[in-house]
């Protein structure tokens, strides 16, 4: 099972990882990216992600790319857009393996290609007054 969603809603590690297990997989790994109060030594007051239209179907092939090169069974990918508070998820993962070692590596390259691929832009508002733009996920 495969699944990839973009959207305003609250999303969850908890509720990804309940959503890739079964009684034929031993390892769920999850990844959670939470909205932190800092980014290069300046105070975050807000943030807020835009995604382009094509960014449901961009992570859905990000995703389906990856998970056929592990033996993986099932993976889940969400990733929030609109205005997030601090300490919320921003983006989640789930994947689960009969074992840990591809799980592991799997969930790990779903980081590193949704956020070099996935068109989302990120922007941030800092205490002392000053904004920013970053395309990142």
């Amino acid at each position: 099972m495969i699944t990839a969603l973009v959207t305003s809603e609250i999303i969850s590690a908890t509720d990804l990882a309940k959503s890739v297990e079964s009684e034929d997989y031993g390892a769920v790994v999850t990844f959670s990216g939470n909205v932190r109060n800092n980014d290069s030594d300046k105070v975050v007051t807000s943030l807020m992600y835009e995604i382009h239209p094509s960014a449901q179907d961009v992570l859905l092939e990000i995703v389906t790319e990856v998970a056929t090169q592990y033996e993986i069974g099932n993976v889940a990918a969400a990733h929030r857009y609109g205005s997030i508070e601090i300490g919320e998820s921003a983006f989640v993962l789930a994947v689960s393996a009969v074992h840990r070692a591809p799980a592991l590596a799997a969930c790990s390259q779903l980081v590193d290609e949704i956020k070099s691929r996935l068109p989302i832009w990120k922007y941030q508002v800092f205490s002392d007054g000053s904004a920013e733009w970053v395309n990142t996920a």
